[in-house]
C-alpha cells in the first residue's frame, strides 16, 4: 500500500491514549538496564499508564539488548497483546533493521496502537507508514526522558491527542512557502539504508522530515545525492530540517555546513525548507505525528500544524 495519493480521511489514526490504558516498552536495538529504563516507568506510570515490559526487555548480546530473535520476540509480544495501545522502544541505536522481516503485523493492523521512538527507530516508522498507512509517532523514549523535560511532557500531549501545532523561531538559511502534505522521514541514515527495501517510502507530495547524529559531512552529503538521484527529492511538498548533532570532518574539510549540502541538494526545487526544528538527537526532541497531514508554512516565523 502506498501512501501517495491518500487523503486524510484514508490514515488510520490509532486511538489516543488515556489514564488507565497500557504502554508497552521495547528494546530492538541497543540494550538497556534496569537502572537506565526505571525513572521513566516511574515518569509514564505518573501519567496514569500501567507499564508491560518485554519479555527479554534487559537481554545483552554485545551492543544489542538480546538476540534478533529475543529482540523480535519482545516486539511481536506487543505487537499482539490487546490491552497494550501503546508501543514505545526504550532507546535507539542499531538493530531494527534486522528483526523488521520476522514480525507479523496482522494483529497490530486490525488493531492499530501508537508505534513512539525516533533513531533507528525510523526502520518502524518507514514501514509501517509504506505497507500499512497507519500513523506513527516520532518521540523521545525512556532512555531519553531526562535529557529535556518539555519534551518529554509533550510527548505525553501527542498520545493524549492534544498535540496541534508548532510554532518555531525562523532561521536564516529558510526558504520561505506555504504547502499541504503528509509527514514522513525520520533519521536520514536510516532512509538511505532502507532505499530500495520493503521499508522504503514514496516521498511524492509529501514534506519529508529528516534528522541525523555523529555522521561525516561528506556522508551526508552521499546520503542526500542518492536521495535526490532516486526521485525522493524533486515531488517534495516541503521540507523539516532538524537537529543534525555532532557532525564530523576529515583532515582535510569537506568545506561544507550541513546546512549547505541539503541547500544545494534542493536548490533546483520551490517547496518550503525550514531549518533548525526542534526535533531529533538534539537536546530538544518534540514529537511528531508522521503519516499526518500537516501544514507547513515557512515566513518571518515558521509554522506546523497537524491537520
Amino acid at each position: 500500500m502506498s501512501l501517495t495519493k491518500m487523503t486524510k480521511a484514508n490514515l488510520i489514526v490509532p486511538p489516543y491514549l488515556k489514564p488507565g490504558d497500557c504502554i508497552g516498552i521495547v528494546a530492538p536495538a541497543r540494550k538497556i538496564s534496569a537502572d537506565e529504563l526505571t525513572p521513566a516507568i516511574k515518569e509514564l506510570e505518573s501519567w496514569g499508564l500501567k507499564v508491560k515490559l518485554g519479555k527479554h526487555i534487559y537481554a545483552a548480546l554485545h551492543q544489542y539488548a538480546g538476540t534478533d530473535e529475543e529482540r523480535a520476540a519482545n516486539m511481536q509480544q506487543m505487537l499482539d497483546d490487546k490491552e497494550v495501545k501503546a508501543i514505545i522502544s526504550a532507546r535507539g541505536g542499531y538493530g531494527s533493521v534486522r528483526i523488521i522481516d520476522k514480525l507479523d503485523f496482522t494483529k497490530f493492523r486490525q488493531k492499530p496502537k501508537w508505534m513512539a521512538g525516533f533513531s533507528d527507530i525510523t526502520v518502524f516508522h518507514n514501514h509501517i507508514q509504506t505497507h500499512f498507512g497507519i500513523e506513527t509517532l516520532h518521540s523521545t523514549m525512556p532512555f531519553n526522558f531526562g535529557k529535556d523535560p518539555e519534551s518529554t511532557g509533550l510527548l505525553r500531549k501527542a498520545l493524549w491527542g492534544e498535540l496541534n501545532e508548532y510554532k518555531t523561531e525562523t532561521h536564516p538559511l529558510n526558504r520561505k512557502g506555504k504547502s499541504r502534505g503528509i509527514l514522513c522521514g525520520g533519521n536520514l541514515s536510516l532512509l538511505y539504508a532502507l532505499a530500495g527495501t520493503p521499508s522504503d517510502i514514496d516521498t511524492t507530495d509529501k514534506i519529508l522530515f529528516l534528522e541525523d547524529l555523529d555522521e561525516y559531512l561528506y556522508h551526508v552529503d552521499r546520503m542526500m545525492m542518492q536521495l535526490k538521484r532516486s526521485g525522493k527529492l524533486s515531488h517534495l511538498k516541503g521540507l523539516i530540517i532538524a537537529s543534525f548533532s555532532e557532525m564530523k570532518d576529515n583532515t582535510i574539510p569537506f568545506g561544507k555546513t550541513v546546512e549547505q549540502i541539503i541547500l544545494e541538494a534542493v536548490g533546483e526545487y520551490k517547496y518550503p525548507v525550514c531549518f533548525g526544528f526542534p526535533a531529533g538527537h538534539g537536546v530538544k526532541n518534540f514529537p511528531l505525528y508522521l503519516g499526518r497531514n500537516v501544514e507547513l508554512n515557512v515566513g518571518d516565523k515558521t509554522s506546523l500544524k497537524f491537520l
